[in-house]
């Protein structure tokens, strides 16, 4: 084989090993992807049927069903809701009447929970639950809040914990 010949092939191994790591890469990637739906979506089918994603909203007063570790609750975004099952330990900040973001399957029409999150403090709610609910609540036509930036609180205070009100800092 002549020099030539083997940069050639040396170019070519190495262009189909390139390939063959990049299409390995992209499918983890694809296969980890978690995304997240509301109470709505999943009401209208937009969410997947075989597939791993999280649901987020609040937890319906009065929802909760508990059974040893067996836990029953629905989560709800003021418009529709959707039955959650879950079989763990929920965190000590899980509460009715709160945000949570759950993450499992649907399983004829009932989520089934693999983990859940509950709310970070009184005030904050994930973002993509407080995008969740005020999506659904300009749709049905109360208030046309849009969706909160990322991190921002719940209460719609621009950072700040709501005891610091429009006065800023209590110091």
């Amino acid at each position: 084989m002549k020099p030539r010949h083997k940069r050639i092939a040396i170019v070519v191994g190495g262009l189909a090993a390139l390939g063959v790591a990049t299409a390995l890469v992209l499918n983890a990637l694809n296969s980890n992807l978690v995304f997240f739906y509301s109470p709505s979506q999943i009401e209208s089918k937009e969410a997947p049927v075989n597939r791993s994603f999280r649901i987020g909203g609040m937890v319906e007063e009065g929802s909760v069903k508990r059974d040893g570790v067996n836990v029953q609750f629905v989560v709800t975004d003021t418009v529709k809701t959707t039955p959650v099952r879950y079989a763990g330990i929920l965190p000590d900040l899980f509460k009715e009447g709160k945000g949570v973001v759950a993450q499992g399957r649907l399983d004829n029409g009932v989520f089934v929970a693999s983990e859940v999150l509950a709310k970070h403090d009184e005030n904050y709610m994930p973002p993509e639950a407080a995008e969740a609910l005020a999506k659904a609540k300009g749709q049905q036509g109360q208030g046309q809040q849009g969706p909160q930036p990322a991190g921002t609180l719940a209460n719609g205070g621009a950072g700040k914990p709501a005891a610091y009100g429009a006065q800023g800092d209590p110091r």
